[in-house]
């Protein structure tokens, strides 16, 4: 990553644009991949006078905004597919449909937090579209969501300067936890649907049991 951002120190601006375009957008599509740490490092290249700071976050920000209608397309034409041929292995039919039906209600302030939970971008832009929230409304907030953190991002790094690292260290830790919490989320979940599920299975053995056949 260092030596790539001292080389785009040395080129046409219009490059470092493309590259903050780029990575914004594959971490949505692609994850994970550390957009954000060459969000920050092109913020050091914006204090070297290099870039410009508002083309960075314009281009960045697009970047995001694009990433994430991808994998709502992808949600939305594809997603019931996936789910009946039981392609998401870490979470129960029923519960998958039960997530659709939580994003349906709370979708759109998720998508607003979208951008600051790491390592989730693309699984929200995925159920955005399963569960069929408006296309247009999602884009304005995902944009949105992208310019506020891509700006945070840009500023640390161009504050920080060459010392880029440091943030790029931190963010390393906060995504860190961030999945954690989700990891354990989603274990919280599976485990009480199979405690549920056996839970179910036991009583109607003990009532087939206390009432045979004759």
């Amino acid at each position: 990553m260092e030596d790539l951002i001292r080389q785009l120190l040395h080129t046409n601006p219009l490059w470092i644009y493309v590259f903050a375009c780029l990575v914004a957008y594959i971490e949505n599509v692609f994850p994970p991949f550390p957009s954000d740490a060459a969000i920050v490092a092109v913020g050091s290249i914006v204090a070297s006078g290099s870039a410009d700071f508002l083309s960075a976050l314009i281009c960045s920000t697009i970047g995001g905004t694009l990433g994430f209608i991808t994998m709502y397309k992808v949600g939305d034409w594809f997603g019931q597919r996936i789910i009946e041929r039981g392609k998401i292995r870490f979470l129960p039919i029923d519960q998958v449909h039960k997530v659709e039906g939580w994003f349906q209600r709370y979708g759109y302030w998720v998508v607003v937090a979208n951008r600051f939970l790491s390592g989730t971008r693309a699984v929200v832009s995925f159920f955005a579209g399963l569960s069929e929230l408006s296309l247009a409304g999602c884009a304005v907030l995902s944009f949105i969501s992208a310019l506020i953190w891509n700006g945070i991002l840009l500023f640390a790094g161009k504050t920080m300067g060459q010392n880029w690292g440091a943030i790029s260290l931190f963010l390393e830790a906060y995504g860190k936890a961030v999945t954690s919490i989700i990891v354990i989320a989603v274990l919280i979940l599976v485990g009480r649907y199979v405690y549920l599920r056996q839970f179910k299975n036991a009583g109607n053995s003990s009532a087939s049991s206390e009432h045979p056949k004759d």
